[in-house]
């Protein structure tokens, strides 16, 4: 990397913290948008069950890259993010089934109003025993009354899932959707859990201002290229 480049990978705002001791950091009512992909307690289910390799407890497997966030702490987890949220917009959060019926009251009881989950449609089936599971929720809140941009958009958004990236990755035309709804550009968006970085470099390549963080040092490693890779071909 030359030094140019290493003076532009310093100023790629992603930090390594716990994502609430992170939150705790921004101002309140600083941000515009939050989308974000927490590694939830049931995936640890999964996990020992063994039903997808990916689960497993394996080098190339997701506990080897992150720790699960357990439902005992989105209590504390939705009250900053509704604090650091501007009045007036909206926050997805990537979950499965199980996990939704968990954390939906818990994010209403902090303020947030829900207004439907949004399926994420996976074009591919994936691993299991009781109908193969090919979707997966992103949960709409909404903080005061924003209106999405495009009203034509579906409820089903249908990208094909990443097989052999980082962990749980998604794809990065999920959170341009996302983005192009529910923010402008040079609005704040930002991504406690980023993992392998799709929100900030699909928040990049729309001109939105992204901050980041994840628990795991190599996946922020792994944001920042990827957020210069698209500053250096613009």
């Amino acid at each position: 990397m030359t030094e140019a480049n290493d003076a532009s990978f310093k100023t790629v705002d992603v930090s390594n913290q716990d994502a609430v001791d992170w939150l705790k950091t921004l101002p309140n009512s600083s941000i515009d948008l939050v989308i974000t992909d927490p590694p939830y307690e049931s995936l640890e289910k999964h996990r020992k069950v063994g039903t997808t390799t990916r689960l497993k407890n394996s080098k190339s497997s997701s506990n080897q890259w992150f720790e699960i966030f357990p439902n005992s702490r989105f209590e504390e987890f939705f009250e900053e993010v509704f604090r650091v949220l501007k009045k007036n917009s909206h926050f997805y959060l990537f979950c499965d089934q199980e996990t939704m019926f968990v954390i939906k009251p818990i994010a209403e009881a902090v303020g947030f109003k829900f207004w439907k989950p949004i399926v994420w449609d996976k074009v591919v089936i994936g691993m299991g025993y009781h109908y193969r599971a090919r979707y997966e929720f992103i949960l709409f809140f909404e903080k005061g009354k924003r209106k999405i941009n495009d009203l034509s958009i579906p409820d089903v958004l249908t990208e094909k899932r990443i097989w052999k990236g980082y962990p749980t990755e998604k794809p990065v035309n999920l959170a341009k959707t996302l983005i192009i709804q529910s923010s402008k550009e040079d609005e704040i968006v930002i991504d406690p859990f980023c993992g392998a970085g799709f929100v900030g470099q699909a928040a990049e390549i729309l001109g939105r201002n992204f901050k980041g963080n994840d628990l795991n040092a190599e996946a922020v490693e792994i944001t920042k290229t990827r957020i210069l890779q698209v500053r250096n071909t613009v």
